[in-house]
């Protein structure tokens, strides 16, 4: 591929493909949570004196680009002939992604997610920056009711509707791709709608603790606690991720109390009840307890049938109503991988023209559908293996380093990355908070004694085989 040197040049052919295969393998190796929220908003600009220019809305994005992923982009840019390395610049006229992605049918200008966290002040504060984008989709009025949600649905709408705080924090917990995201995202567009005088800040737990560790780097936690502290609503997404974080712990603790001593509202979401989440201060477990607790329950199959017939709807695609029975009946795991499988389904539809019958979409989600049938999950992983080597489940989690307890954590480790389809930062989460280099380490390590050591390695083999048994 050729460089251009001295000049911004637009972006030909070649580098768009290049850009998408990129942006491709970085999503496998990250998961897709990290690569919507980081990588899929990066806008490829063009080559700029050999550096391939990229841009971001907001100043925060490209920090935390510039710290996590930069060096890796330059290393794949470097494998595909582009040795000048990545420039990520704020893009103010900041649009789609250049990459060449299909929207699913239906989505239009309502389907397109914000460029940046609501500010009803409308007046360019600070708030601007701190906040993560919201999801267009996400609001009240796309959300499907039923049986297991509407009590969180409910409490959330009080919260979004009403002129004084009804109750503090509100605290919504359930598993992944249940809807509390959702949730939310519609309480922040709803105020944004209704009160536009209100200032809202919505991130997740990890950016907190990133915004807080770079304050007390920079010696700049005035300014820190002014942001947070000022607000007329804070909502927290993912608290589970602070858990044994103890000085992002305290801040939160002030930072809550603060805003509870106003009168202003917090909303937070975890995959637990504030009793259950390990490595959490008491007193920080008693303060999540004192507001309003809503837990979402598993789907039933009537609410999955109406989720997909919402979302038929939207998309303006007749589907076949032994087609949406057959999803609902086959994908029982979450929301967000039951939506996908309709867009698949949808897009196979459009694109290679074929009716959409029961037997075309057995077809196109052959491979959803074999994985649905036997489904690992890291919490039978961590049991298995504890059970296996006569640990305790707890020291999965613990901060043990002892070897008769850190070489089965490895192993529970190495077998989530193999068995289940989530991306280190996720399993670390689920073992303590660890960071995902932990988890590399783990699995590399795991490896490397397997080829060293055959007993270690049939202890292995066999608890891959009783897993996926």
């Amino acid at each position: 591929m050729t460089e251009q040197h001295g000049r911004e040049v637009e972006p030909n052919q070649e580098l768009q493909e290049a850009w998408t295969e990129i942006c491709e393998s970085l999503r496998a190796e990250i998961g897709e949570a990290s690569y919507q929220s980081w990588i899929k908003p990066m806008r490829l600009i063009g080559l700029d004196g050999g550096a391939v220019r990229t841009g971001v809305p907001t100043r925060f994005m490209r920090e935390w680009i510039q710290a996590h992923y930069q060096d890796r982009l330059s290393e794949l840019l470097g494998s595909r002939g582009l040795k000048g390395g990545i420039d990520v610049v704020i893009h103010q006229e900041h649009g789609a992604p250049a990459r060449p992605d299909i929207k699913p049918a239906g989505a239009g200008k309502d389907a397109e997610a914000s460029s940046g966290p609501v500010n009803g002040n409308g007046n360019g504060t600070h708030y601007d920056d701190i906040g993560a984008p919201l999801d267009a989709r996400y609001t009240f009025d796309r959300f499907v009711v039923g049986k297991p949600n509407e009590f969180a649905y409910a409490a959330a709408r009080r919260v979004a509707e009403a002129d004084v705080v009804p109750f503090n924090p509100l605290f919504l917990y359930g598993g992944v791709g249940l809807g509390k995201t959702h949730l939310m995202h519609a309480i922040a567009w709803h105020l944004r709608k209704t009160r536009p005088d209100r200032s809202v800040i919505y991130l997740s737990a990890e950016k907190f603790m990133y915004r807080f560790v770079r304050a007390l780097r920079e010696h700049n936690t005035v300014d820190f606690k002014e942001q947070f502290r000022s607000v007329d609503v804070l909502m927290v997404d993912d608290v589970q991720f602070i858990s044994g974080k103890e000085s992002t712990q305290e801040e939160f603790f002030h930072t809550f109390n603060s805003l509870v001593d106003q009168g202003r509202q917090i909303v937070i979401s975890a995959d637990k009840s504030p009793n259950d989440l390990e490595g959490m201060e008491e007193r920080l477990i008693s303060r999540l307890n004192c507001g309003l607790v809503a837990d979402i329950h598993a789907t039933t199959y009537e609410l999955r049938l109406g989720i997909l017939q919402a979302k038929g709807e939207h998309m303006g695609v007749e589907v076949p109503l032994k087609v949406m029975e057959f999803l609902a009946h086959k994908i029982t795991s979450n929301v967000r991988e039951l939506e996908g499988a309709l867009n698949r389904v949808v897009a196979h539809h459009q694109l290679v023209g074929r009716d959409i019958t029961l037997e075309t979409s057995q077809d196109v989600l052959h491979d959803l559908l074999k994985a649905s049938e036997r489904r690992v999950t890291i919490e039978e992983i961590q049991k298995r293996v504890s059970t296996h080597f006569n640990i305790r489940v707890s020291d999965m989690h613990s901060a043990r380093r002892a070897r008769s307890v850190a070489r089965p954590r490895q192993v529970a480790m190495y077998l989530s990355k193999q068995l289940t389809s989530r991306s280190l930062p996720e399993i670390g989460r689920k073992f303590g908070g660890r960071d995902h280099t932990t988890v590399m380490h783990a699995v590399k390590k795991v490896e490397e004694l397997r080829e060293q050591d055959s007993s270690f390695n049939e202890d292995v083999e066999l608890l891959r085989r009783m897993l996926e048994g």
